[in-house]
């Protein structure tokens, strides 16, 4: 299937690991004209010689001359994906005061940041896509990491927001909301527990037990990178011109909720 994305540039925010770079890939091979971003030079590179990237943007969404920099290389873009953030595996105890503004800062004014000075353009042109990846933890949200919780709850809020804001402009916002996704990271930590919670040797034992006491769900097992990449890709497309102000669930049925 086609997606019609031959010739839309596209800048993926926190592209050269990770979701990111799924996301990177496979609207590349969909003919969009990509650019990535990264903090760390070389890795960013890599990435985007590796896909065939247009660019490679570097710089600290967090700061403003970060952005600007960003920006600059990115030019007129088409479909702007706010991947970029990160988090801390701390509690209430240990969030301090200060976390939270680092984590608000880096996980949505980042992002921020990004739509003012690019959907502007967008909607000159008429067309755009805002694409914010948020997650389950913005609706279902657990007693840990409660600053990365309620960073992601902003992120589902402001997509809603931007797309009343964008009416009859041809512009549309929306969220892509990942459950557990088995990146690098996640693979080498749940094979780590695997011994001592006893779930077994084989890979495709462990996961299905790590994801049924983590993560329970219908399909029983963690996502891929590249299913939220299908996802991104789809409402990038001119198929998804009548979808704004949505999320896009991509968690095998974790959330157990009909909105």
């Amino acid at each position: 299937m086609d997606l019609n994305l031959t010739g839309r540039r596209a800048l993926v925010t926190g592209s050269s690991s990770g979701l990111g770079a799924a996301i990177a890939e496979l609207l590349a091979a969909e003919g969009a004209d990509v650019v990535v971003h990264g903090r760390d030079e070389a890795r960013t590179r890599e990435v985007a010689e590796k896909i065939g990237a247009v660019a490679a943007a570097i710089g600290d969404l967090a700061t403003d001359e970060g952005a600007d920099a960003v920006a600059r290389v990115a030019g007129e873009v088409d479909v702007l994906v706010n991947n970029a953030g990160s988090y801390e595996h701390v509690g209430w105890a240990e969030a301090t005061a200060a976390e939270w503004l680092r984590t608000y800062e880096v996980n949505v004014v980042s992002g921020v940041r990004m739509i003012q000075r690019l959907v502007p353009g967008m909607r000159e042109r008429g067309w755009g896509r805002v694409i914010q990846i948020g997650g389950g933890l913005a609706s279902q949200p657990i007693a840990m990491q409660p600053h990365y919780n309620a960073s992601l709850a902003a992120r589902h809020n402001l997509a809603v927001s931007l797309a009343r804001e964008l009416k009859d402009t041809g512009v549309t916002s929306n969220v892509v909301s990942p459950g557990a996704i088995l990146v690098d990271a996640v693979q080498d930590l749940i094979t780590g527990l695997a011994p001592e919670r006893g779930w077994g040797r084989s890979w495709p034992e462990i996961e299905r037990n790590a994801a049924r006491d983590f993560v329970p769900n219908d399909i029983g097992r963690f996502g891929r990178p590249g299913e939220i990449a299908g996802a991104v890709a789809y409402l990038a497309s001119p198929y998804a011109d009548y979808i704004s102000g949505a999320t896009i669930r991509v968690d095998g049925g974790t959330i157990r909720s009909v909105t």
